[in-house]
């Protein structure tokens, strides 16, 4: 697979770049952030943004148990605690809008595990990875590889 283009204008970068930054400073778990990018890289095939996930979440001490199960966290146990799960469940329903919208169900699992603005910058977070995952799967762009 070759990139069609590297090119990414520069204030969308830095854009996109200040959007993360918000969500993720809201959400105040920067764990929780790391495993909702990554699953949601997993669901839109960006093996960019997995290998960079998967990276940073290492270096903060996420274990590789828990980054190899990840595509399997309803089948993990207690692997995953209920609030992570809650966030898991509510990053593919957001991802993968199911005829259209976010089921009530996933929306109210979130609901009672974060506060009104936990549960928006969890939101948040899991609308730009879905920005970047298209970003960089719609231009090739390969893990390790430049964006701009």
């Amino acid at each position: 697979m070759t990139a069609r283009t590297t090119y990414l204008d520069k204030g969308v970068v830095s854009a996109m770049s200040a959007l993360s930054a918000a969500a993720k400073r809201g959400l105040g778990d920067p764990a929780l952030a790391e495993l909702v990018m990554m699953r949601a890289s997993q669901l839109n095939a960006c093996a960019f943004c997995l290998d960079m996930h998967a990276e940073i979440a290492l270096k903060n001490g996420e274990s590789p148990k828990r980054i190899a199960l990840l595509n399997a966290w309803e089948e993990a146990g207690e692997l995953f605690s209920e609030r992570e799960r809650a966030a898991l469940a509510l990053t593919e329903a957001v991802t993968v809008l199911t005829e259209g919208f976010v089921p009530d169900e996933a929306y109210e699992r979130a609901a009672h595990h974060f506060d009104e603005a936990g549960l928006a910058h969890l939101i948040g977070v899991i609308t730009v990875i879905n920005s970047w995952n298209r970003l960089m799967v719609s231009r090739r762009i390969e893990p390790g590889g430049t964006f701009s």
